[in-house]
């Protein structure tokens, strides 16, 4: 769908919330995303990244989430991040992604975001993406992973050069 400027506020509010569930665990809580890409089309799922000191064990946040209502999803591709979705049933509004303060993980999701947001250029050739693999897989909503996977990839390894340098 269109960018909508509530998600901004709507994505703030769920890290405040997020801040006063996990305290001192959360070395930062960012929005990342599309949804936190003004101007660009998404799915309207706010992503919400949590850096931690450590990852394990996974109960001193894991815990806290599951009572904001997020449903921690395992998945053994993700070894080195952990996966939190909100609410545990489709459709979902929110996910929250927990990454190690420092890891190539949180600077990558910050990276390619920041990216987007300085690069109008790519924001645009982004969503002329997503939009065309909507339309063609409208159901499908791995294929549309799927779809934008190479893409996906070739921006991050740009992102992150950038990220790089500016830091």
């Amino acid at each position: 769908m269109d960018h909508d400027p509530a998600w901004r506020t709507d994505a703030d509010a769920e890290i405040e919330q997020v801040r006063d569930a996990l305290g001192d665990l959360a070395v930062r809580i960012d929005h990342v995303g599309s949804t936190a890409v003004p101007g660009l089309a998404a799915k309207p799922i706010i992503d919400l990244q949590v850096s931690v000191a450590t990852m394990e064990p996974i109960d001193p946040y894991g815990e806290p989430l599951a009572r904001l209502g997020y449903l921690f999803v395992p998945d053994a591709e993700f070894s080195d991040w952990q996966f939190f979705a909100k609410p545990p049933e489709r459709p979902r509004t929110r996910h929250l992604h927990v990454v190690a303060a420092g890891s190539h993980h949180e600077r990558r999701h910050l990276a390619v975001r920041d990216f987007l947001r300085s690069h109008p250029d790519e924001a645009a050739t982004y969503e002329a993406l997503k939009r065309r693999l909507v339309a063609e897989h409208p159901e499908d909503r791995l294929a549309y992973i799927e779809g934008k996977a190479a893409y996906m990839a070739a921006l991050e390894a740009q992102a992150l050069s950038s990220f790089s340098s500016s830091s």
